[in-house]
């Protein structure tokens, strides 16, 4: 296993080029066994969950090739197997995704529970299946893998209960094929379920209102490859940003779509940090210690809840109270006791975190609980006094490309070492 040594207090300057959006891939790489062709998307991002949903295809029979290193070249026509094991699902939460992909493949689908990180609550997958049966699949639950079934999917009404960025794709999958149309109503609006649509269209399908609350998803017969190529990735490029204004930066981060920013944006202006917006990059510019600001997260177009553990680092070295109420996850605050180790004042009250600002953030060894909040102590890192060790930065992997790499070539003091296999030091918190 690695770790993550960083000699923090130094101000990241000059810019960065953003990958492509990792929540956008991880649908559309599932999302081509609907076209039993080739298709070719370019854009991905070099992350695990990357990885592990090719591998995952590749056990199914696909066959893949690596044009480059952000280009996938994947053939669906030798797919042979229908049924995906927990040893394969484990390590991503996505690979739910392939429940609905196949069920509009095929109708019938065997996809074991997914993994993935871990918010110290359930995370259910309720509206998946409910969405499901409303398409007219059988849906069963045994020794923790999802059977599903049907001998012709057809299309139908479906009202999400709650907003869901996941259970909106899984049905979007399932439905492109199915007989005539399907409404999902109170449906996510984040940036890569517009991307799934697009990518999905480009295949032939017809999927009409991403973006919006009502999707509307006419069905097809068959589906072609294409050539696709994935959109920026909003909540990298959010990451960077807080790191610069956290450190007191002048950084340019580059390939961004700048209205996908807007929630991010808002709040940095709102903590008095200059944001400049170009046509496809923003500046964002820090000269002085942040001021507080209150912040909710909320699904698209709100504040979004995957960019809440950077943000809270940045408003932990705040002048005055900052208040956070998440509104999306259950616990998502379990990085806050890593944080408090480096000298943060933090309370939390169920779904509420009080911030007092401190003055200066002490290196520390820390870890990374998942994915947002690994980056969270990497910005933690990057802004403390001293040295800090990050441990659990598998989860960080998941979600960040070259992130050692590009920080270093702002300026940062940041390095990847192997973990000596002695006990580690850093107790599990709670």
């Amino acid at each position: 296993m690695d770790k993550f040594v960083i000699h923090g207090g130094k101000r990241l300057c000059g810019e960065v080029n953003i990958s492509g959006a990792k929540n956008a891939v991880v649908a559309i790489i599932p999302a081509t066994l609907l076209a039993e062709d080739v298709c070719r998307i370019e854009n991905i991002p070099n992350i695990s969950d990357v990885s592990m949903m090719i591998k995952i295809l590749h056990e199914m029979g696909a066959k893949i090739k690596m044009i480059n290193e952000n280009t996938l070249e994947i053939d669906t026509r030798t797919v042979n197997s229908y049924s995906v094991s927990y040893d394969l699902t484990k390590h991503l939460r996505a690979s739910y995704y392939l429940i609905g992909a196949l069920l509009g493949r095929c109708n019938f689908a065997n996809v074991a529970m997914p993994g993935g990180c871990n918010f110290g609550g359930v995370r259910p997958m309720d509206q998946h299946l409910r969405g499901f049966e409303m398409l007219g699949a059988n849906v069963s639950i045994d020794k923790g893998v999802v059977n599903a079934s049907a001998e012709k999917l057809t299309g139908s009404s479906i009202y999400m209960d709650v907003v869901s960025v996941g259970a909106t794709i899984n049905i979007m999958l399932a439905a492109v094929k199915a007989r005539g149309l399907t409404v999902i109503e109170n449906a996510a609006k984040e940036p890569h379920i517009v991307d799934l649509a697009n990518f999905l269209n480009s295949m032939g399908a017809d999927v009409r209102g991403a973006g919006t609350d009502v999707i509307k998803i006419r069905g097809v017969p068959y589906l072609h490859g294409c050539d696709y190529s994935i959109i920026p990735d909003q909540i990298e490029a959010g990451t960077y940003m807080v790191a610069a204004a956290a450190t007191g930066g002048d950084v340019v981060v580059k390939n961004v779509i700048p209205k996908h920013l807007e929630s991010i944006t808002a709040k940095l202006v709102e903590c008095g940090v200059d944001v400049i917006e170009g046509d496809d990059s923003v500046r964002v510019v820090a000269s002085c210690r942040p001021n507080r600001c209150n912040l909710k997260t909320m699904p698209h177009p709100g504040f979004p809840t995957d960019m809440q553990p950077q943000m809270a680092v940045l408003l932990a070295i705040a002048k005055g109270t900052s208040i956070i109420s998440e509104s999306v996850w259950e616990n998502r605050f379990k990085y806050v006791d890593q944080l408090t180790r480096m000298g943060a004042s933090i309370q939390v009250d169920g779904k509420v975190a009080v911030l007092e600002g401190v003055e200066e953030l002490k290196g520390a060894p820390i870890k990374a609980d998942d994915l947002r909040a690994g980056a969270a102590m990497i910005i933690a890192g990057l802004a403390a006094t001293g040295m800090s060790e990050i441990e659990n930065v598998i989860y960080i992997d998941r979600g960040y490309e070259n992130i050692v790499e590009k920080l270093s070539a702002m300026g940062a003091d940041i390095k990847r070492v192997k973990i000596d296999d002695e006990p580690t030091r850093i107790q599990t918190a709670g």
